[in-house]
């Protein structure tokens, strides 16, 4: 036994056959190969009831042959042999076949039922609406079901996803011979591989005799089947052939290699009849029917053939022509099968009209499924034409939204292959943050050319056309986000954590079937194995952000410095450079300011702020115009580097100087009429000696007050209603984010809307013109008072120096004043009462033009689209005072007091 155990199934199987025949190796060739066919077969609808029959027909044979103790034994072995091999039923029935007909038997005799008469009948009613069923390699059948044909044979029909020769019907006529390449030599097939070697058993066949070799795939050879031509017919040229020439013809048509009498026909594209061939309609329109086969066939090689060669066409693309190539296989299968069954009926000189042979209407049952599978991957390969990785597994994803079962598995199948390298380019992105796509397949593009400081913004972005139409938008921007934050750590943060400690990875599609489950739960297992990789991967990028880079530290510090939100820091600042800045701005020096705003630093509550914040914070000149002081060219700045100038980028940071530059005048202003009121203050004791001056005086008190009322409202609307507000919105936003383009798309709305709402964008430039030139009327009229009440000092000053003298000389029994004196000091004084109307008409000059400067605005803001703006007009002109002055101003009033907004 252990010399047997090392033989071969077919060394063993010839020494059987050998041993019962009595005969050499030679001399049992057909026995052999016929045994090798039967031990191979597939008979699964009546299985138990014919191995039963055939069983006990050998123990009759041996009763006869008065053997009772072999068959005595053979029921032994038989019972033996059913429970070793439970999975494989089919061995003993075949087994038992195998002994009878080495012994002699007919193979007609060993059969229950005929199937032969089957494929004679006419063909069914429902023959072209009833599909043949197979199975895909690696699935369970998806559904079986039986009919009873002719003579109470049974048709077993299967369906599944893949494979062209799709035909699975059984006969029971016998087996019937198998191409070569099928038989003894080759490893187990698989379950896919079966299909056509199955569908060699679906073809009938009434002789025991096997062939010895199976036809060429070149032109056919001279045969018993080859037609000869009617003498009588060459006067005419016509050519008489019979169908047995036309089912050869067929099946190389099937190929796509032209056939004696049909070829190819580049005029129309498609198989034609040779004129001179005479034929019947019925089968000149079948064998047309059936040419169509070839024309499909040569439509889907093609595309292959010169897709394959095309490197540049990408893994998709291949994948594609893969799926192409493994349904044209399983096409390929059945040609096999047919290839064969012609030889052996060549071989055995079978007649025409025998119920077993091959005919047109055969082939155009067996052929029915596999052509409905070819045109829609001909159709397919039309709609994806011109289109590669994503946006052909878009196509394909597109073509599978049908109501044919069998066609949606067909596509579902390409589908699982085609996607196989874009699920792969996926992970490998998701879980490594590598981009391996040489060919541009995948949906997320790379510019190697940026550098590491806009990695985030411009190195990596979508290709939204290679977005496949399964993955939606959302998901394509977390896989991108994803990615695009573990580089970011690795080459911005430089943060050396393995991507496999950050999101664990979990398992990839290995194989086209793990596509193909995953692809069947996008909404599930897909959409979680995204969710998990973006959560983890954000949050580990936003806590290193906030832990080792400080995010929202450098956050507050802009609030704080650069919206001037450190009010004491500022003020104190102010008060330091209001000297240095009153110079013109070519005499400043950057390191003089910059030692000021160290003393205002160590001097206020900004010295408790970290020493990373505060080592940021400099003096920065703007470019000096002629005329210029030091107050229009100065301005803080912030210097940001490494991973937080991925949220303060450039052009954000050109945001805050502005809105820096407009807080900072405005804040001026503030200044300025805070010194102009404490001026007036102080001086209005000192001037009451002088009463000449309490109408301009006055004068002064009143614009004074216009101006402080003006600025303390604008200050208010800044600071509370845009400042505040956007800042608060901004905060509650970068507490909820999710993901860095979270923090980064908040800070950038909140930048945008403080410009918008501090009239610094295009849309508010008018209005800003209007500001500005409020802000010069206050400077004007601070430089107006401070030369009226310098005037006012000295003349004061010169009469309290009188008034000394002539007391001193009194004191001294002196006359007081001398006449020349006395007139002196008169006419002085009178000189200085003739410059008190030029300065009150200074200031009504002046306070005409501010109030007009007003009006405008006011008109202005009270057209607005900003409700708050609005709002604002009506707390400048509380008490209706620039309204009684100007018309436009009630007209306006009118139309926003008749308009209401709707959510008041």
């Amino acid at each position: 036994m252990a010399g047997l155990d090392q033989k071969s199934p077919n060394v063993l199987l010839q020494s059987l056959c050998c041993r019962i025949t009595g005969k050499s190796e030679a001399e049992v060739a057909h026995q052999f190969q016929y045994a090798v066919r039967v031990v191979g077969s597939n008979y699964a609808p009546t299985i138990e009831r014919d191995e039963f029959l055939v069983s006990e027909k050998i123990k009759k044979e041996l009763l006869k042959q008065r053997r009772e103790g072999d068959a005595a034994l053979f029921s032994e072995l038989h019972r033996k042999l059913q429970t070793q091999v439970s999975l494989l039923f089919q061995i003993p029935w075949c087994i038992c076949i195998l002994v009878l007909a080495l012994k002699g038997e007919p193979i007609e005799n060993l059969c229950v039922g005929s199937y032969g008469a089957l494929f004679a009948q006419a063909l069914p009613r429902d023959a072209h609406s009833t599909p043949f069923y197979c199975t895909r390699p690696g699935s369970l059948p998806l559904s079986y079901t039986e009919r009873s044909g002719p003579g109470g044979a049974q048709i077993s029909t299967s369906m599944g996803t893949s494979g062209i020769s799709s035909l699975g019907v059984y006969s029971l006529n016998g087996p019937t011979p198998t191409p070569q390449p099928l038989l003894a030599g080759h490893p187990p097939q698989t379950a896919g591989q079966q299909l056509g070697s199955r569908l060699a058993w679906a073809l009938p066949n009434t002789s025991a005799l096997a062939p010895t070799s199976r036809a060429p795939l070149g032109p056919p050879p001279l045969s018993t089947r080859t037609p000869r031509p009617r003498h009588d017919g060459d006067l005419t040229g016509e050519l008489w052939v019979g169908e047995a020439a036309l089912v050869r013809d067929i099946l190389y048509v099937f190929q796509g290699i032209d056939g004696k009498f049909i070829k190819m026909s580049n005029a129309d594209n498609c198989y034609k009849i040779d004129s001179k061939v005479v034929l019947c309609k019925s089968l000149r329109d079948t064998s047309s029917r059936l040419a169509d086969l070839g024309w499909l066939h040569n439509k889907i090689r093609k595309y292959t053939d010169s897709r394959s060669l095309d490197r540049a066409f990408g893994l998709v693309g291949q994948s594609f022509c893969a799926s192409l190539h493994q349904e044209l296989k399983e096409y390929y299968r059945l040609l096999a099968v047919l290839h064969s069954q012609l030889q052996v009926e060549d071989d055995q000189g079978v007649n025409l009209g025998v119920e077993s042979s091959l005919t047109l209407r055969r082939l155009l049952v067996w052929t029915y499924d596999p052509k409905v599978r070819l045109k829609t991957l001909a159709a397919l390969v039309d709609f994806c034409q011109g289109r590669k990785g994503g946006e052909l597994a878009s196509a394909v994803h597109a073509y599978g939204k049908t109501g044919d079962p069998q066609m949606r598995a067909l596509v579902q199948h390409i589908l699982s292959l085609v996607s196989h390298p874009i699920l792969n380019f996926l992970y490998r992105w998701i879980y490594d943050g590598e981009l391996e796509d040489t060919y541009h397949e995948f949906f997320v593009a790379s510019d190697p050319t940026v550098k590491t400081d806009r990695l985030w913004h411009d190195k990596y972005s979508l290709r939204k056309s290679m977005i496949p139409t399964f993955i939606t938008m959302d998901q394509a921007r977390k896989v991108l986000l994803i990615g695009k934050s573990i580089n970011f750590l690795h080459q911005v943060c430089h943060d050396r954590t393995s991507p496999g400690k950050i999101t664990p990875a979990s398992k990839s599609t290995d194989s086209p079937k793990d596509a193909a489950e995953l692809l069947s739960d996008l909404e599930g297992a897909f959409q979680g194995k995204i969710d998990a990789a973006y959560f983890e991967t954000s949050k580990y990028l936003l806590n290193v952000l906030n832990q080792n880079y400080l995010l929202l530290e450098h956050l507050q510090a802009m609030r704080r410095y650069l919206l001037l939100g450190q009010g004491d820091f500022i003020r104190h600042l102010m008060d330091l450079l209001k000297p240095e800045l009153a110079r013109p701005a070519t005499t400043l020096y950057q390191h003089n300011l910059t030692g000021i705003l160290e003393t205002a630093v160590r001097a206020t509550n900004a010295q408790y702020d970290n020493a990373e914040i505060l080592k940021r914070l400099d003096v920065r000149l703007l470019e000096v115009s002629p005329g210029d002081t030091g107050w229009d060219v100065f301005s803080l700045d912030y210097h940001v580097e490494g991973p937080i100038a991925t949220v303060f980028t450039r052009e954000c940071m050109s945001h805050y100087l502005r809105v820096f530059n407009f807080l900072w005048r405005a804040k001026r202003m503030e200044y300025i009429l805070t010194d102009i009121w404490k001026g007036q203050m102080c001086n209005a004791k000192l001037l009451k000696s002088m009463p000449e001056l309490s109408g301009v005086l006055h004068q002064c008190h009143i614009l004074a007050n216009e101006m402080v009322h003006f600025i303390h409202q604008m200050q208010y609307y800044i600071t509370f209603e845009v400042l505040e507000c956007c800042w608060d919105e901004l905060w509650n936003k970068v507490e909820k984010a999710q993901d860095l383009d979270h923090i980064i798309a908040a800070h950038e709305e909140f930048l945008d809307s403080v410009i918008s709402r501090c009239l610094l964008d295009t849309n508010s430039r008018s209005l800003l013109n209007q500001l500005r030139a409020i802000f010069d009327q206050i400077i004007e009229f601070q430089s107006a008072q401070d030369s009226l009440y310098r005037s006012a000092l000295e003349e004061l000053t010169l009469r309290l120096q009188y008034e000394e003298r002539k007391k001193q000389r009194d004191s001294e029994g002196e006359w007081g004043v001398t006449a020349e004196q006395e007139a002196e000091e008169n006419r002085r004084i009178q000189e200085f009462q003739e410059t008190i109307p030029k300065m009150r008409s200074q200031l009504r000059i002046l306070t005409h033009f501010y109030q007009g400067i007003v009006q405008q605005f006011l008109v202005l803001i009270m057209t607005s689209p900003d409700e708050s703006l609005r709002f604002l007009s009506f707390r400048l002109d509380f008490n209706e005072h620039y309204r009684a002055r100007d018309p436009r101003l009630r007209a306006s009033l009118g139309a926003t007091r008749g308009r209401r907004p709707s959510n008041i």
